[in-house]
């Protein structure tokens, strides 16, 4: 696999920030532009290689944002946050006019749970601006995507839908150097459907870009370990092995100093 968006280190950690009242574990706790640079300076002395900020909750049934109302939320933060630390730092988003915003603000990557689907500018906006994309497999938008999700075979059509979005990105002039994939754990998908993914990701790290993977204490952990959300952390750290050993390597995560010290540890061991 192609290492070229790994910064030049083995792996890679994405911090989350999340300006938002609602996202499934941290909602709220991080909607003021001061706490949210504060939560995103500790991530960065814990470990994080990436700040990943985002302005609208994603979580199951969620209403996304205007991009007038990321912004508001968004920048600020990064404005203050670029300043402050040298990793790069990321915008979650499915808007254009967000990542132009954020862009403008000194954002590296741009991280789009739609892969383009909901705006199709994001492509000839990263394209022109030349940063690091992260393309995510989902359906449908938030509010939706967990009505009854179906798949005749759910690896092999996550394959092909983010295919299709790595080429629509690189028609609108992303560097396929620039493409990080991901095959969207959550989005979409019944519990059953991701674990069928975490079993077979090697076929999606066989496209040949950077596999990030984004589990961190998601809803099919809690069945299968029976935890609240609250309590998911060894259940994230399992399927983070499980990830690496089949290709994964960059994780998104809420919990980072603990993942740095069992990524140092796992590949020390393996």
């Amino acid at each position: 696999m192609d290492r070229h968006n790994l910064l030049g280190k083995p792996y890679l950690v994405m911090g989350i920030v999340n300006v938002t009242s609602d996202s499934f574990y941290d909602g709220g706790r991080y909607i003021s532009p001061e706490v949210a640079l504060e939560h995103a300076l500790r991530l960065k002395e814990d470990g994080a290689d990436v700040i990943d900020i985002g302005g609208s909750s994603s979580r199951p049934g969620a209403k996304l944002l205007s991009a007038q109302d990321e912004i508001r939320r968004v920048v600020p933060v990064v404005k203050e946050l670029v300043k402050r630390i040298d990793v790069p730092i990321s915008v979650d988003t499915t808007w254009s006019a967000t990542a132009r915003a954020s862009l403008d603000a000194g954002v590296k990557w741009i991280n789009d749970i739609s892969a383009g689907r909901l705006d199709r500018l994001m492509g000839s906006i990263t394209g022109w601006c030349g940063c690091t994309v992260v393309l995510t497999h989902s359906r449908h938008t938030p509010d939706t995507m967990q009505n009854e999700p179906s798949y005749n075979d759910v690896t092999a059509e996550v394959v092909s839908e983010l295919t299709t979005a790595i080429e629509k990105f690189k028609d609108a002039g992303v560097s396929e150097k620039k493409i990080i994939i991901d095959p969207g754990f959550g989005f979409a998908k019944t519990s059953e459907h991701n674990i069928t993914l975490l079993n077979t990701l090697d076929k999606i790290a066989r496209l040949g870009y950077p596999l990030m993977v984004g589990t961190s204490r998601k809803s099919f952990i809690g069945k299968i370990t029976g935890r609240p959300v609250d309590e998911r952390l060894y259940g994230t750290l399992a399927t983070i092995a499980s990830a690496y050993s089949k290709g994964a390597r960059i994780f998104r995560v809420h919990d980072v100093k603990e993942t740095v010290d069992f990524l140092k540890v796992f590949t020390a061991v393996k």
